[in-house]
């Protein structure tokens, strides 16, 4: 399995659609453009916006597991993709990229290493 680099592409704000249906919220979105995570196989990065992981893992997990060409011929590297969170209001737009390098896997849940 190999980790999958995640950067922030675009943040997009509606604010005509937040001033007519949105409840006032504090920080909605923590999130730079330019910002980069990396995750390590299956793992969510820290930091990472919990919305934006449920709607990106199952593409981080295709591109951790070597899979290529998501929607044939979408993107023009195949271990790539091009998505976005499901927040219509300020929708935010993430390039992830499968590494080469091997993910991680010998920590638990818990945090705790495993013997190798």
């Amino acid at each position: 399995m190999k980790k999958v680099k995640i950067t922030v592409k675009r943040i997009v704000v509606h604010q005509d659609l937040i001033d007519e249906y949105e409840n006032p919220i504090e920080n909605a979105c923590n999130l730079a453009e330019g910002q980069v995570f990396v995750a390590n196989g299956w793992r969510k990065p820290e930091e990472m916006c919990d919305s934006a992981w449920e709607t990106m893992s199952p593409f981080v997990m295709t591109l951790a597991h070597g899979g290529e060409d998501i929607y044939s011929g979408w993107m023009k590297n195949k271990k790539s993709a091009m998505i976005s969170c499901n927040d219509g209001f300020r929708p935010v737009s993430f390039l992830l990229e499968a590494l080469d390098e091997d993910a991680d896997l010998r920590r638990t849940l818990s945090g705790n290493t495993t013997p190798d």
